[in-house]
Order: structure tokens, then sequence, then C-alpha cells
């Protein structure tokens, strides 16, 4: 059984893992109607994220026929950290790595347990509740406004500007999303265009502060332009993926109540569980690379320009990596999943999602052990991203 991403067979949203397993056994490298590949065994992935030479991230070829080079949605996803080879993605990354080190990051733990506790306060106000409003969706936009020193008054239009942003990376779109996602960029610009000329003139301690980090940095000097999208990229990215792995982990470990009593009474396991979920059910499910010389891969002959989706999800249950893929192993070691992608692109936030996940997860099941998730869960429909745009519960 092949697989179309345009024309996805029913119930793929709420599981795509046979279809996944299929593809693995019968087509590792599944063609598409516009000719591009899904790829989708770990060995595969992992070989791909390593040589930068013949796959590259520069999606300007596969953007242009998609979203028009005027178009707000073009100048944001080809301006972007994650869509760019060397030397800007050297240039921001170096800028991101250092402003994601070790002193920034112990010194936002406390203010994120601060946080937990306070939407934990919140929510045991009520016998149910929608984990992901309440909960898993209000946490990374807290933690990222943190980072970028956005005044907290000015945070609440950050998450509809994510999703309908990030939602045009989906591969098909409608009119209504498309015109969505040209807005929000438009409007996140003109947005980031306030906030970064006052902290010119205010500037906060580029040691902790991201944006001043950003605006100040003199090796690698961004432009207007790369400073707008890719503060933009890294207040998407650190949203999208954080709520999805917080959710995802509620709904594994109400579907697994094993593994959620053994994650009661060893709460240790809470490191190795988290990296568990992002494998099982990893909140970013597909990447994509650009192939720059003709090859051929299982025997499947791959021009060069084409463009390849790399299925995260189905390389993260790869039986030839994974010993029982499809169990929830609180205690997997190793674990090299390739939730966080890998090489040079591996994410630079990493260390900063495994501890909002680590502390969110463990302070919630410190004071709600026995929640359960009820009928009327809603995915969130997407085929990049893996999570949950509704995901009631009961606090029991």
């Amino acid at each position: 059984m092949s697989l179309t991403l345009t024309n996805l067979p029913s119930g793929f949203h709420h599981d795509p893992y046979p279809h996944y397993a299929c593809l693995r056994e019968d087509h590792p490298v599944c063609g598409q109607p516009d000719g591009s590949f899904i790829v989708s065994r770990y060995a595969d992935l992992d070989m791909i994220y390593r040589d930068n030479a013949r796959f590259i991230s520069d999606k300007k070829k596969v953007f242009t026929p998609k979203f028009g080079t005027d178009a707000p949605l073009f100048e944001h996803h080809t301006t972007s950290l994650v869509f760019n080879d060397p030397p800007l993605h050297t240039r921001v990354r170096k800028i991101m790595v250092g402003a994601m080190n070790p002193r920034a990051l112990a010194s936002m733990e406390p203010g994120l347990i601060t946080l937990v506790d306070s939407l934990l306060d919140e929510i045991s106000e009520h016998k149910e509740v929608d984990l992901i409003d309440a909960f898993a969706g209000a946490i990374p936009i807290e933690v990222i406004g943190n980072l970028f020193n956005i005044p907290r008054e000015r945070r609440a239009p950050l998450r509809d500007w994510s999703l309908a942003i990030l939602g045009a990376l989906e591969p098909r779109l409608t009119p209504e999303q498309e015109a969505r996602g040209n807005k929000a960029v438009l409007d996140f610009v003109a947005f980031l265009k306030e906030i970064v000329a006052d902290r010119r003139i205010n500037p906060g301690d580029p040691e902790v502060d991201v944006l001043t980090r950003l605006i100040q940095s003199e090796e690698g000097r961004l432009s207007p332009v790369e400073l707008y999208q890719n503060c933009i990229f890294i207040l998407n990215a650190g949203h999208e993926t954080t709520t999805n792995l917080i959710g995802n982990a509620m709904m594994l470990l109400d579907h697994d109540r094993a593994a959620r009593a053994r994650l009661l009474a060893e709460p240790e396991l809470i490191t190795t569980a988290v990296d568990e979920v992002l494998r099982m059910e990893s909140p970013n499910q597909f990447g994509n690379r650009l192939t720059t010389e003709d090859m051929t891969l299982h025997g499947t002959q791959i021009p060069a320009g084409t463009d390849l989706h790399l299925c995260i999800g189905a390389a993260n249950r790869d039986p030839a990596q994974f010993e029982n893929p499809d169990v929830l192993q609180l205690d997997r070691r190793p674990n090299k999943h390739l939730a966080f992608a890998g090489g040079a692109h591996t994410c630079v936030g990493l260390t900063l999602a495994r501890m909002e996940g680590r502390v969110a997860v463990s302070k919630f099941l410190e004071r709600f052990p026995h929640y359960e998730i009820e009928e009327g869960t809603q995915r969130a429909g997407r085929i990049r991203f893996r999570g949950f745009s509704v995901l009631p519960a009961r606090l029991a």
C-alpha cells in the first residue's frame, strides 16, 4: 500500500502508523504525483540529515509554485532557519545556540515551574478541561514570549499566527488557508517591527534575551527581513512542537495506564519518558530535503532537484532501529530518535523543549495522577505536525 500526501486514506490523521509501516516495508521510496518522494526508513533519514552536499534545505524551487515569489509566506518560509543552508543557516544558528546557553536555560527553569504550577492551580478549579487550550498550548507561548521578552499583554495573537503560518506547509492548501497564512506573516512582521524598534532603544540582557542577541550580533549580522522572519520561525517552532509534545504525552499516558503507574512510582524516569513520547508521537512528522544530484535509493531513480518528504513519524517506529517500536517504553535506552531532525539542522531548541516537557508532564501527574481523557478529542488534522487541537480531560 503506497501513500499519496494530497489524497490521504480515511482515518489517517487518527492513526497513520499502519500506513507508515507499509511504506517502510514495501515502498521505502514512495513516489508522489508531483514527482516528489516519501522516504520512510530510519537509516535513510539519518543518512540524508547528515549529508548536506547531496540533500539541501533550500525550498525556493518548491515554494515558488506553491506560494508565488511575491507572497509573504514565500518570503517567510524561504528566509527562516529551517529552510536554509549555509551561510544564512550558519549565521542564525550560531546566534541561537549562543542564546540557548546553559546559564540562560537554567535561569528559565524556576520561572517555568512557577508558570506550570499557576496553570495547574487554574485548571484545578474545574472537573473537566481542554488540556490543549488550558495547559499544553499555554506553556510554550509564555516560555518563548519570555525568551524574547515580549510584553505579556501583547502575546495573545501569537498562537493563531503560528498555526496559520505553519499550516501553510501542508501538502494541500485551500485558498482560505493560504490567505490566512499570508495575513498572519504580515501581521507578525508589523508586530515585530514595533518590538524590535523598542528593543533597539531599550536592549535587554543578550545572555538571556534572544531578541536582543539577534539584534546586537555583530558576527553574522542579520538584515531586517532575516531578523523578522527568523524571529517568526523561532516563535512558531517553539510553540507548535512543545504544545504537541505535552498533549501527545497526556494521551499516551492515558492509553497506557501501566506506563502511567510506573512513571508515578518512578518519577526519575521522566527524562527518558519525554524522549520516548517524542519518538512514538513525534510532534513534527515530516521534514524535507532537495536533492542536488541524480541518485538511486532502494532501486528508485531520483533526479537532481527532487523534493524528498522525510517521514520522521515512520522512521521513529522503524523496527530496524527500535526494538518493539510500537510499545511505550519509558526507560528506553538508547533512544536516538529523529524528532528533532539531525545533522546540521538538529533543532536548536531541543534542550528547552525537553525541559518544558519534563516539567509540564511531571507536575501535571503529581497534581492529577488519575486524570482521564474524555470523548471529543480533535486531532489538528495536519500531516506535517501531529498533535491535538482539542483534548478534553476529567481531572479525577
